[in-house]
């Protein structure tokens, strides 16, 4: 496994499925042009570059190029970073004939030229920090978001301060927070959120 700081940006469920067997990191789906008119995923998009930056590694046809120019307008350049695969003509397995443009997506290519774009990116690296402390359900349980009286209301304060999707439940919210905070950084927001300190870095 290739371990990556930055989140990675993908436009489908099996771009995500290749892609998940060779990169340790989290990996978000756009769902092609859905990202579009999907606020709340372009938010969880903004606040992961926000935060750790982004890897966007979209297909190299016409459609890839569309969703990756729409994110550079919508995130500051400065937290993005573009990883491309080159155009290698092909058919999915999955599917019965080839794309329009004939060109194999992130899920058709070879682990070898994901890696490739990756390295050519500069974003490959490798976990010589000790590792964070990760967010559990216990946790959740603990600070009061899930399972206890007032929990759904302060889940729900929690999720505007992050500005993450609000149908998020305590269950779906764990990955998500692990994937921009950690344990000791979700302490200090919460206190934030109430107005009490100010955050770690």
């Amino acid at each position: 496994m290739i371990k990556i700081r930055q989140a990675v940006i993908v436009e489908g469920k099996y771009d995500k499925i290749k892609l998940s067997s060779i990169v340790d990191a989290p990996i978000i789906c756009t769902e092609g042009f859905g990202i579009f008119k999907d606020k709340e995923r372009q938010n969880l998009i903004r606040m992961l570059a926000e935060r750790r930056g982004i890897v966007v590694l979209t297909d190299s046809d016409s459609a890839g190029f569309i969703i990756r120019n729409f994110i550079g307008s919508t995130i500051d350049k400065k937290y993005i970073v573009n990883a491309y695969i080159p155009d290698i003509f092909g058919k999915e397995k999955r599917k019965d004939a080839p794309s329009r443009e004939g060109k194999l997506g992130v899920e058709g290519v070879s682990e070898k030229v994901i890696t490739q774009a990756l390295e050519r990116a500069g974003v490959l690296c490798e976990n010589t920090d000790a590792p964070a402390r990760p967010i559990t359900k216990h946790d959740l349980y603990e600070l009061g978001l899930s399972g206890k009286k007032g929990s759904v209301e302060k889940r729900k304060k929690l999720l505007d301060y992050y500005k993450l999707p609000s149908r998020l439940t305590s269950n779906s919210l764990i990955p998500v927070l692990n994937s921009i905070t950690d344990y000791d950084c979700l302490l200090d927001d919460m206190k934030i959120m109430e107005g009490t300190q100010v955050c770690c870095e």
